[in-house]
């Protein structure tokens, strides 16, 4: 049997693949197993963030399994340990736990919310609340936490202990927050899966402000949004905030399983011996791979991400059959007259691989992609939008 058939035959269903074999690539071109080559436009959803097969990943990866692939937790291994401080001195957080994913690194985020809050203000304190639009992961818990009722039909009864409201209206917030069961709320700066819309920055900040005052707790989703996707380190950063606890994955360790849940000063303490673990958290291969990425995201680096994206608008905006434009930094959707399968499929015949996001275009190109290959890339979009 061919792969499509083997696929099909032995692995659960729960994909709607595109039918192209992917087989190889460099940097941010690919090739399918005719030979076909591709511009990557999603990396994997957000994940390759220095396209394939990189060379300085390349090297801390084969350098890292020639000496350890993996050792339990019950011992120190040093990339976990120096990607740990890099991630706390990149961000001003005090402490990391690593896991496998985003929805595991959230996981922790709730953990560590609801731990802290009995700790600090009783255990009847341990809602969370979230946006709605939201998406946290595909976990039971993380899915109650994802403020999209679609997701939670087919697997009640979720986790109880979640509150969705829509972003921007504070007087919702408030009213949740009445009760004083509202242990954190749970944001996401831009809406990846509910459409690539970024939060409102006057709402971020008004939320942030009630938030430190009523003493609940500011969790920040950086699962895709992370890792210098935004143009900075982390997208609240551009937004000003200083969150107590962040999550992030996808990205990090540019294209290896690896999860981190950051935690900052207030609940820096809040796990202690026996309280969470992970048997691959903090592997030391993945670590060596998130190494080779997190160094490269410099304050010069990430600045010609934010460049990469203005010229990503530039080439797009007010294109014939592109409605508007969404996003932040390498992290974009367009709001197309077309169907977005339409385009998409269009654009991977043309090739050019590209995302949805519910009704949108999204491009999630790697952070290093060459501008002649965003040029093309572009050329490709507008044909294919083009009514």
């Amino acid at each position: 049997m061919n792969t499509f058939d083997l696929d099909k035959t032995y692995i659960a269903g729960t994909y709607k693949r595109f039918p192209v074999e992917i087989v190889s690539g460099k940097g941010s071109l690919v090739k399918d197993v005719n030979g076909k080559e591709y511009i990557d436009m999603g990396s994997g959803i957000a994940v390759t963030s220095f396209g394939v097969a990189d060379d300085a990943w390349i090297a801390a990866v084969e350098k890292q399994i020639h000496s350890l692939q993996h050792m339990s937790n019950l011992y120190y291994t040093s990339p976990c340990a120096r990607l740990a401080e890099a991630l706390c001195k990149k961000t001003g957080m005090a402490k990391v736990f690593f896991s496998n994913s985003g929805a595991e690194a959230n996981e922790c985020t709730i953990k560590a919310a609801r731990k802290w809050a009995a700790e600090h203000k009783g255990p009847a304190c341990s809602t969370i609340v979230t946006l709605e639009n939201s998406f946290h992961g595909r976990t039971l818990t993380t899915l109650a936490a994802t403020g999209q009722e679609h997701y939670h039909e087919l697997y009640q009864p979720l986790t109880p202990g979640f509150a969705s409201f829509p972003a921007g209206n504070m007087d919702a917030l408030k009213k949740l927050c009445a009760s004083g069961t509202v242990a954190a709320v749970l944001i996401e700066c831009v809406q990846g899966e509910g459409g690539v819309i970024p939060l409102d920055p006057a709402f971020a900040k008004e939320l942030a402000a009630y938030l430190k005052e009523q003493d609940i707790l500011l969790i920040v989703d950086e699962v895709q949004t992370g890792n210098g996707r935004s143009g900075k380190m982390y997208a609240y950063m551009n937004y000003g905030l200083q969150p107590d606890v962040v999550s992030t994955a996808k990205g990090l360790a540019g294209g290896l399983p690896m999860g981190a849940t950051l935690l900052g000063e207030k609940v820096k303490d809040v796990f202690s011996y026996g309280d969470h673990g992970s048997t691959f958290g903090g592997n030391p291969v993945a670590a060596s791979a998130a190494l080779s990425v997190v160094e490269r995201l410099t304050d010069e680096f990430l600045a010609d991400v934010t460049r990469k994206s203005e010229l990503i608008r530039s080439l797009l905006e007010g294109a014939e059959g592109i409605e508007s434009i969404s996003g932040l930094g390498l992290m974009i959707g367009l709001k197309t007259s077309k169907p977005a399968a339409e385009v998409v499929a269009a654009c991977m015949e043309n090739g050019v691989l590209c995302l949805t996001a519910k009704d949108k275009v999204r491009l999630l190109p790697a952070l290093n992609i060459p501008d002649e290959l965003l040029i093309r890339a572009c050329d490709v979009i507008k044909a294919a939008c083009n009514i």
